[in-house]
């Protein structure tokens, strides 16, 4: 059973309804809307990490293999990866080094510039990938508890957070 199923009100409400209490009235929506962000992403990790943990995956080593499967060649040079994810180099390099441990993916040399190392996924990566993805589709991505409308609607408004956060 989930904290919010045990709960007979919405806790989030109630620290909005004491945000206006306390004469925070201009931020109270704010801080309501942040903090359901926050509490979604928890859930929903938990939930993908349901998912991926028999597949001995976190969510930013499959990030990484859907990344190289979906590369023309299924490689590309460690910093693109950092950039193309949002992620710092040193979480590029850890995430890549389990991977390799596990067989899902390789450094190979790059063709044509000396200085650069291309990580490469393996047979065994494409297929540790399909599986995650079978399972992250079914299991999350289907079925996100609600309506398809919604997901729409919540789209956007987090796009447009994101656009007007710079981050794209």
């Amino acid at each position: 059973m989930t904290l919010g199923k045990m709960l007979s009100t919405d806790p989030i409400e109630e620290a909005r309804r004491q945000w206006v209490d306390h004469g925070w009235e201009a931020a109270a929506d704010g801080m309501a809307a942040v903090t359901s962000l926050v509490r979604a992403q928890q859930i929903l990790m938990q939930r993908i990490d349901s998912v991926l943990r028999p597949l001995n995956l976190t969510f930013a080593r499959y990030e990484i293999l859907m990344l190289l499967s979906f590369s023309r060649s299924g490689a590309l040079p460690m910093t693109k990866m950092g950039a193309l994810l949002q992620v710092h180099p040193t979480s590029v390099t850890s995430a890549v080094d389990r991977l390799e441990s596990q067989a899902f993916v390789e450094r190979v040399p790059h063709p044509t510039d000396r200085r650069a190392i291309l990580a490469s996924i393996t047979e065994l990566g494409r297929t540790q990938a399909a599986a995650a993805t079978t399972a992250l589709n079914a299991q999350v991505f289907e079925n996100l508890g609600v309506t398809d409308n919604q997901v729409d609607q919540l789209r956007g408004v987090l796009r447009s957070l994101r656009a007007n956060a710079g981050d794209f």
